[in-house]
């Protein structure tokens, strides 16, 4: 029996996330974590960065109001995830430790999630979805505006 693959649109875009994301929550809870907590901790990893900038990009990112991760700041820095030094703040060891180790857990599950899928597509899939995002980020700014 063959199947056909289904046409991109939104509701296959969905599925996928949230089949994806499901897997993700589920190694996340094992280490007493979030998507929140992962996704703001992920803008981090390369140094110090203004809590200001973190907290506005991650809710851009995740279509959140600030206030929101504001709290998912917080809750690091009370985890010992992340440190605050005046205006920024910083990974500690915890979370970097933390990190590598949802990291390397993820890319495991990863590999086997897009094992078999020729490059050639991954690439195209990645290009649409790429102008799907800038282009849906276009339609909520003018709605918002």
């Amino acid at each position: 029996m063959t199947t056909t693959a289904p046409t991109v649109n939104g509701q296959v875009i969905g599925l996928a996330h949230y089949a994806g994301r499901a897997v993700l929550e589920s190694v996340l809870a094992l280490h007493g974590a979030t998507f929140q907590q992962q996704i703001t901790l992920n803008r981090v990893t390369g140094g110090p960065v203004e809590r200001d900038a973190l907290v506005e990009e991650v809710a851009d990112a995740l279509k959140v109001g600030t206030a929101e991760i504001q709290g998912v700041v917080d809750e690091l820095i009370a985890k010992g995830s992340l440190a605050a030094q005046a205006s920024q703040v910083r990974l500690t060891d915890t979370g970097k430790t933390f990190h590598a180790e949802v990291s390397a857990e993820v890319g495991e599950i990863s590999a086997r999630l897009y094992a078999g899928i020729p490059a050639e597509d991954l690439a195209v899939a990645g290009g649409v979805l790429a102008q799907v995002t800038e282009r849906a980020n276009a339609e909520l700014a003018a709605r918002r505006s």
